[in-house]
């Protein structure tokens, strides 16, 4: 497969890379401390709530890599918005159609399933921050200027 030509998709693997790593992370990290707060069931509603955060959170990144497929279509505009907001309308839906199944589980301990939240998305959004501040894109980026395309063509004297 050919490396994609717009430059927003290393930024959103990273991010999404990091992401997970940040997740499992928490999912470790509270998992225990749910586990020592308030036992098994502690521990299941971190794991729990670091997974749902982990899933809406990486939602996003990934429409918009999937979007980014259709770069240089007459439509691409139309495409990767259509994608895009229908990510977030299908991840709002699905959020409430989640917090819905399980605010009734008798093994939710609702602190620790907040907290585990909470933590997963100011994690992402440091994430997010880090990647942004330390990975390198130009400043005018996937633009073909008019000269570009003879250059190729012009034989080398």
């Amino acid at each position: 497969m050919s490396p994609s030509p717009v430059s927003s998709t290393p930024v959103l693997r990273a991010a999404i890379l990091w992401s997970a790593a940040a997740t499992g992370l928490i999912a470790v990290v509270g998992g225990v401390a749910g586990f020592l707060v308030a036992g098994a069931d502690g521990l299941w509603s971190a794991l729990a709530g670091a997974l749902v955060a982990a899933v809406f959170l990486v939602l996003t990144s990934v429409s918009v890599l999937v979007a980014n497929r259709w770069f240089g279509d007459a439509l691409y505009v139309p495409i990767f918005f259509g994608i895009v907001l229908g990510g977030w309308f299908v991840k709002l839906i699905v959020f409430i159609g989640a917090l819905f199944v399980l605010r009734g589980q008798p093994w939710l301990e609702p602190v620790v399933f907040f907290v585990a939240i909470v933590a997963s998305v100011v994690a992402s959004l440091v994430v997010d921050v880090v990647v942004m501040r330390t990975i390198r894109i130009p400043h005018v980026s996937d633009v073909r200027l008019p000269g570009d395309d003879d250059a190729d063509e012009k034989p080398a004297s």
